[in-house]
């Protein structure tokens, strides 16, 4: 069973500009009863909060309640890289390996369509976040990762993965020109974007506690009855008391175990770090959202802010051999010693015109994310528990996953329909079968990379 968020975790440089519903409690204690209980004020939380209200535009809308057990946004919406980038070729290619170029391709489009639905409510909101819609650029490092991963790319859209079209190929002649990486053996490029998460979520949760939502932060979700009682609800424990409700939402991510026990070892909260750079001498600016990779599981990624600064997060060759500093670990507070000092001189290692920045790090920290031990999150209507309902287990990719999963979540509780007509793609659904499978991709990933280590 997952342990519940640290407390006093690393300061994350998205949350130095704090909003003023931060630690936001509605009332001293929690209402005896709401119509609908979200756990966590992350990006999922949001989402269906958001989209509740949105669908609900009666006389008589539903009484929504957020529970987050830190401040908001603290936990991995707050913590990561700013990327908001769909995967188009990647990790797509092994979803069509495995469930077929159909079902793949419904992924695709999914994660594409997050960076339309959100940039349409930035307008329509008119929120400030500092979106930017640019190109990323997937750099390989790795001559022969290079060439299978190309081998894969030019089959795609001849198996009917169409999303692979929308991506150009740079070779290694112009690699490095096009990327401004230092061995680059190819590259792929495709529309992405990046965000302050923190501020698009604080704003959203505004506009949700505008409309009567009520948030409680620094209010854990301690435990949800295991049936529901007499009248047909669902009880909830809190440290401000006990809630009732008809519909519950985990919306918990890596901490979803913690009070939905029966996906332990399903949703596994996993360690990662991220960092600030910034040059402390006029360098060219970078426009382009970026990974580095040197194999299929080893890589880096980093995003450009305007202010000249770069938000990077990985290292993850450096302390994956110890599982115990990153698997099943929920330590925010505290560094992954071995990744400490992986950052320094990075932008000056790795790109071209970055040699006399003088770029250093200046916030590290930690974060958590919540991995599915089948690569894929956990949607829907938890198996054999009318009422409740996941989303989760988004495996360090629910920025061009979540949002539009919550929509559709919030379409299966108010309105009751089935998950086939929720818009979330049909592989992402929760189901008996996936929580009984015997498989974990985590360790399966982290041990392949052991052997390649071994081999070279």
């Amino acid at each position: 069973m997952a342990a519940m968020p640290a407390q006093h975790a690393l300061p994350s440089w998205w949350r130095t500009q704090l909003h003023q519903l931060d630690d936001y409690v509605s009332s001293n204690s929690v209402l005896t009863e709401s119509d609908i209980v979200i756990i966590g004020a992350g990006i999922s939380g949001a989402s269906v909060a958001y989209h509740l209200l949105q669908q609900s535009k009666g006389p008589n809308p539903p009484t929504v309640t957020i529970l987050e057990a830190r401040q908001a946004c603290s936990g991995a919406t707050g913590r990561n890289g700013g990327h908001l980038k769909p995967d188009p070729y990647s990790f797509i290619s092994q979803l069509a390996a495995e469930y077929g170029p159909e079902l793949a391709e419904e992924v695709a489009e999914f994660e594409r369509s997050h960076v339309d639905a959100i940039s349409n409510l930035v307008k329509s909101e008119n929120l400030d976040c500092d979106l930017v819609v640019t190109k990323a650029i997937d750099v390989q490092l790795n001559a022969k990762e290079c060439k299978k991963v190309k081998s894969k790319f030019d089959r795609l859209p001849g198996i009917g993965v169409k999303s692979a079209e929308r991506v150009s190929f740079t070779d290694q002649t112009e690699a490095e020109q096009r990327s401004r990486v230092k061995g680059a053996q190819g590259c792929f490029s495709y529309e992405a974007g990046h965000i302050w998460p923190y501020k698009l979520i604080l704003h959203i949760l505004g506009r949700c506690v505008e409309q009567g939502t009520k948030l409680y932060t620094h209010t854990p979700a301690q435990n949800v009855s295991l049936a529901k009682d007499g009248s047909g609800q669902w009880i909830v424990d809190t440290p401000r008391g006990a809630i009732k409700a008809k519909h519950v939402v985990f919306a918990s991510n890596a901490y979803t175990s913690a009070v939905l026990p029966m996906y332990s070892n399903k949703i596994v909260p996993v360690r990662g770090v991220c960092c600030r750079i910034v040059p402390a001498r006029p360098v060219k600016k970078l426009t382009e959202t970026y990974t580095l990779r040197w194999s299929w599981s080893e890589f880096d990624y980093l995003i450009p802010r305007e202010d000249g600064s770069v938000i990077v997060g990985g290292a993850w060759s450096k302390y994956y051999r110890n599982t115990g500093d990153w698997y099943n670990n929920v330590n925010d507070n505290e560094m992954i010693e071995p990744a400490k000092e992986y950052f320094d001189g990075y932008m000056q290692r790795n790109f071209h015109g970055w040699e006399g920045s003088g770029a250093y790090v200046d916030q590290i920290w930690t974060g958590i994310m919540g991995y599915s031990t089948d690569s894929l999150p956990h949607i829907g209507e938890v198996p054999g528990k009318k009422g409740l309902f996941i989303i989760a287990g988004f495996t360090g990719h629910g920025m061009p996953q979540a949002w539009l999963s919550g929509k559709g979540i919030a379409a299966m509780v108010s309105k009751g329909i089935p998950f086939a007509e929720s818009g979330i793609p049909k592989i992402f659904e929760t189901t008996q079968a996936r929580l009984e499978k015997d498989r974990n991709d985590i360790l399966e990933v982290a041990g392949e990379v052991d052997k390649q280590s071994a081999r070279l």
